[in-house]
């Protein structure tokens, strides 16, 4: 009779294990604010709808990304403009559903700006690229997110881009895809040691630059964007392994491009890295 008993406790509650997992799934899938899929209620068209706080993602007029266009493109004759300072320091990576990212805990380095200073906080991944270069987008974009802490700075964001072709692999994807592959599907996080992010090779010595906004919700405006002009390559195995490893809504985790609103974009030179 106790055994009895005892087996029904059990079964009871195994199935309202169950039943909690099955709710707490859910949830997770039901606790994502935004996505990228054509004609989906949470997409990138209705983005500004969805809170007040990302209203600029709707009325925003210095949104990103944008077409790097050659007809739109100024040419600035001058030097000192980007200052890349980095140094290693221990990381995570990350698959934030959205996008996989790797944070650096500590200080990390910083890019100079027009004699302001932006320390490095986080790098992510979008596929296929976000800025497009005269109508082209490529196979992937980096984008490395500094922030100031300067009290008298306006733009208190910057962000250094990099664009990707399919081609060789790129070496400094290849040193953590070890962990982004038991990450696939999976909103986790791991520890992955010291990362130089000098290891981020840009070659070239020109820039696109041109004032805009963060490129997920909320969409925030005033970010400094500094776009290497130089393409680089990266493996198809790569792509397609970031691609799997995020959730099915942002297997194609980039923006449609916005209007560029008479902006400027310029073409800087940088100044050796220090």
């Amino acid at each position: 009779m106790k055994i009895g008993t005892t087996l029904i406790v059990f079964f009871s509650l195994l199935l309202f294990s169950l039943h909690l997992s099955s709710i707490s799934a859910q949830e997770v899938e039901d606790e994502r604010e935004f996505d990228y899929r054509e004609g989906s209620e949470k997409g990138p068209r209705h983005w500004g709808k969805i809170k007040k706080e990302w209203e600029a993602c709707h009325n925003g007029v210095l949104q990103s990304p944008i077409d790097l266009s050659s007809q739109r493109v100024k040419i600035v004759p001058k030097l000192g403009v980007l200052k890349r300072s980095y140094k290693p320091c221990n990381a995570t990576v990350k698959n934030r559903g959205h996008d996989i990212s790797i944070y650096w805990v500590g200080k990390a380095g910083s890019i100079k700006v027009n004699g302001v200073v932006y320390d490095l906080q986080q790098a992510h991944w979008h596929s296929p690229s976000e800025h497009s270069i005269n109508g082209r987008r490529y196979d992937m974009e980096l984008h490395m997110f500094h922030q100031s802490s300067d009290p008298n700075g306006k733009n208190k964001i910057a962000v250094v881009g990099q664009l990707y072709t399919t081609g060789k692999p790129d070496p400094f994807l290849a040193q953590f895809s070890k962990q982004i592959s038991y990450m696939i599907d999976r909103e986790h996080e791991m520890g992955i040691g010291e990362i130089d992010p000098a290891d981020i090779k840009f070659g070239g010595n020109k820039y696109y630059k041109y004032l805009g906004s963060l490129t997920v919700p909320p969409c925030s405006e005033g970010v400094i964007w500094v776009i290497n002009k130089k393409i680089r390559t990266v493996s198809k195995e790569q792509v397609r392994l970031l691609r799997e490893a995020v959730h099915d809504y942002a297997e194609r985790n980039a923006r449609p491009l916005q209007p560029l609103n008479n902006r400027e974009v310029h073409i800087v030179s940088t100044s050796p890295r220090s």
